[in-house]
């Protein structure tokens, strides 16, 4: 006999209440398995795939780990310094390049470039901000990253988590499947299936989408010759795990770093241009029906504002569940409604009357 339905939301209530807990306490203690579990999530369907060519799982986990160290290795040594070259370079080039602007705005514009106008004061506010601010927040910001997430945890405890979780994978859904409850199990595993495809679409498909966007967005603009290429690339590539953010942004952003660059060789700004239009019509032709498929169950706003709470309320570790989570709960709603309209109370005792 099942428990009653109070008793039930109490259980369940009390499992969430455990949850929200531990993120807030224990994040940056849980923040290394929580990051090895999404790389061994994000890795299991390739490990089932070797298996399925011939290699056991523990082969399969081996060259996996093996071929990840070697991107991760030739990332440190080769994009890495790049980055944050350009990175600083950016910044340290912001003032000059907001004075231009103010210049050029002031040629062109003379009447909006007085000396009390409210543009005028914005862009010399801002100038004076990047100017007194720029080297420290990008101090603070690679310090803040470091003591969350440390070298330590990085090179040893994430690949040992995500190793023996993917090696484990299988065996582990498998004790979590034989531990649910009997009562509810069909209705779990159902809802356990649809947050899998949800997250296999959005995080795995989204992920893929947002590494090769990002690649090519930065070895694209880099060959045009856009002096911080990679930079805005990355930028480009990871906002593009929210739709139509990332080309935004990366569009707007290069093409005003062209303007100022390539002022007047009209055929580079408009490669830029013609650069990010291209990753559009893949992204949307190609990658993103591909790779994620068109019923994934994730709006932007919903992802928007799930990042956005839970990145206020948890910090780092929030940002890292804030998509799971997401997931969990737009599953959760559409079965809640789905059981709501085959109830009475949304039905009722009349039968349905033709109009």
């Amino acid at each position: 006999m099942a428990l009653p339905i109070k008793q039930q939301a109490a259980i369940w209530g009390g499992i969430i209440a455990v949850f929200l807990a531990l993120l807030w306490f224990l994040g940056d203690v849980i923040l290394p398995f929580l990051t090895g579990g999404a790389i061994a999530y994000f890795l299991d369907p390739l490990a089932d795939r070797l298996e399925k060519w011939g290699l056991g799982r523990a082969a399969a986990t081996t060259v996996i780990s093996l071929v990840a160290l070697l991107v991760v290795v030739a990332g440190i040594f080769v994009i890495v310094p790049l980055l944050v070259a350009q990175a600083t370079a950016l910044i340290q080039s912001a003032p000059q390049i907001f004075s231009e602007l103010q210049a050029f705005l002031t040629q062109q514009f003379p009447s909006l470039m007085d000396d009390g106008s409210p543009l005028r004061q914005s862009l010399v506010s801002v100038d004076q901000t990047i100017q007194a601010r720029g080297g420290e927040l990008l101090n603070t910001a690679l310090t803040s990253a470091i003591n969350v997430v440390n070298a330590i945890v990085f090179m040893v405890v994430v690949p040992v988590v995500a190793f023996y979780m993917l090696l484990d994978w299988d065996r582990m859904v498998a004790r979590i499947d034989e531990l649910l409850p009997r009562d509810h199990r069909p209705v779990i595993r159902q809802i356990a299936a649809d947050v899998d495809r949800t997250l296999a679409g959005f995080v795995r498909g989204q992920g893929t989408v947002c590494l090769i966007l990002g690649t090519f967005y930065a070895i694209a603009l880099m060959v045009v010759g856009l002096q911080f290429g990679l930079v805005v690339g990355l930028i480009a590539g990871l906002l593009t795990f929210i739709p139509y953010v990332g080309a935004l942004v990366g569009g707007l952003l290069s093409i005003g770093l062209a303007l100022f660059q390539f002022w007047g060789d009209w055929w580079s700004i408009a490669a830029i241009a013609i650069i990010f239009q291209v990753g559009q019509m893949l992204e949307g032709n190609v990658l993103t029906p591909k790779l994620v498929g068109s019923s994934v169950g994730l709006h932007p706003v919903w992802l928007i504002f799930a990042l956005s709470a839970f990145g206020a309320v948890f910090g780092f570790v929030g940002l890292l569940v804030a998509v799971p989570v997401a997931a969990v709960i737009g599953v959760l709603v559409r079965f809640a409604i789905t059981r709501y309209q085959a109830s009475l109370l949304y039905r009722g005792l009349e039968p349905p009357q033709d109009d």
